[in-house]
């Protein structure tokens, strides 16, 4: 998810359903630290830390931790911020989440450009290669 679809309220309901996720954080995202991890700066982490929520409606629509982290993009010069629900996996592979991400968003803008297909008809493999 982009920063566009920032509601804690589903991310939320999310959670609860044992699925987690990695959005960017806005800037205006308010939060307090709670703990922070070691991290591995050669990826290009540069913090790994477990936040708590503390905007008003924030802290009410998401009242557990999250995980916040810091990344340096070598190839563009760019930090980006992201927040998951997922402590488990390495602060890296978060950032490789997020790229991958916005790999396929732009194939299928490539693919509106490019074929002139407005929408999908269905949903399988077999309606997709068909339409296209």
């Amino acid at each position: 998810m982009d920063r566009s679809y920032v509601d804690f309220e589903r991310l939320f309901t999310l959670h609860r359903t044992g699925r987690f996720f990695v959005i960017r954080a806005k800037s205006n995202t308010k939060y307090r630290r709670r703990y922070s991890h070691p991290g591995d700066e050669s990826g290009g982490v540069r913090c790994d830390r477990t936040i708590a929520l503390s905007g008003v409606k924030s802290v009410r629509d998401y009242p557990q931790p999250l995980r916040r982290i810091r990344y340096h993009d070598v190839q563009t010069s760019k930090t980006f911020n992201f927040l998951t629900n997922n402590f488990a996996i390495p602060a890296q592979t978060v950032a490789d989440l997020y790229r991958y991400r916005r790999q396929v968003e732009l194939f299928f803008k490539w693919i509106k450009q490019h074929l002139r297909i407005k929408s999908f008809f269905g949903t399988s493999e077999n309606a997709l290669k068909n339409q296209i």
